[in-house]
């Protein structure tokens, strides 16, 4: 009986070129928005059959890339959060987790509200935001960060300050390796600069780097 021993290479062939074709997209679509997958099939070494074989369209490449980004967001958090830390620490561990994460996927902030829509995007983001939430919770309770704003509404107001920054290292304006946005978060959220660069000075070096190991 003859054994069907090209499937598997055939398999491993597929996976290849489809993990390929993601990691592409990232890269080229933060440069271009609109580019189109025939440009996209190209800069990914692949025939346009090959990439329509994975992703029958730009929706179903989109959403694929959204899931890898909620993956790779939920791996990230379970990393993150240090509930037995200071508020304060606890804040620059997360952002600093988080970094990384925003860094690979910030091309589906300028796709979001056109391709994904804004509740995939909720979706995907949900478990960060409860947790911030918690974190500036516990920092208000504790007299670490002000008070003048619910801590959920400090949470929305935070984000909306990171999706800006991300932006600006999207357009080439600005470098960071989440370090100064993690001072820039502790600063906004009430703890004193002097205070906010002692915390983010210990943690960044090891955090950084751990949670950038992953590529």
């Amino acid at each position: 009986m003859t054994k069907p021993v090209a499937r598997v290479p055939q398999r491993r062939n597929a996976r290849s070129n489809r993990a390929r074709i993601l990691a592409t997209a990232r890269r080229e679509l933060g440069r271009n928005p609109d580019i189109t997958l025939e440009e996209l099939a190209r800069a990914s070494g692949v025939v346009r059959r090959t990439l329509f074989g994975h992703f029958p369209g730009r929706p179903a490449l989109l959403e694929a890339l959204a899931e890898e980004a909620s993956e790779t967001l939920r791996a990230a958090l379970a990393e993150a959060v240090r509930p037995a830390e200071p508020a304060e620490r606890a804040l620059a561990h997360f952002v600093l987790a988080m970094w990384p994460v925003g860094d690979r996927y910030r091309m589906l902030l300028a796709l979001a509200r056109r391709d994904l829509g804004i509740e995939r995007v909720t979706e995907i983001l949900s478990p960060a935001r409860s947790e911030v939430t918690a974190i500036l919770d516990r920092g208000q309770r504790d007299g670490v960060f002000h008070a003048h704003l619910p801590a959920a509404v400090l949470s929305a107001g935070l984000e909306a300050m990171h999706v800006a920054l991300l932006e600006e290292v999207n357009s080439g304006a600005l470098e960071d390796d989440g370090a100064r946005t993690a001072l820039a978060t502790l600063i906004a959220a009430g703890v004193p600069e002097e205070r906010a660069s002692r915390v983010v000075a210990e943690i960044a070096p090891t955090t950084v780097r751990t949670a950038g190991a992953g590529g």
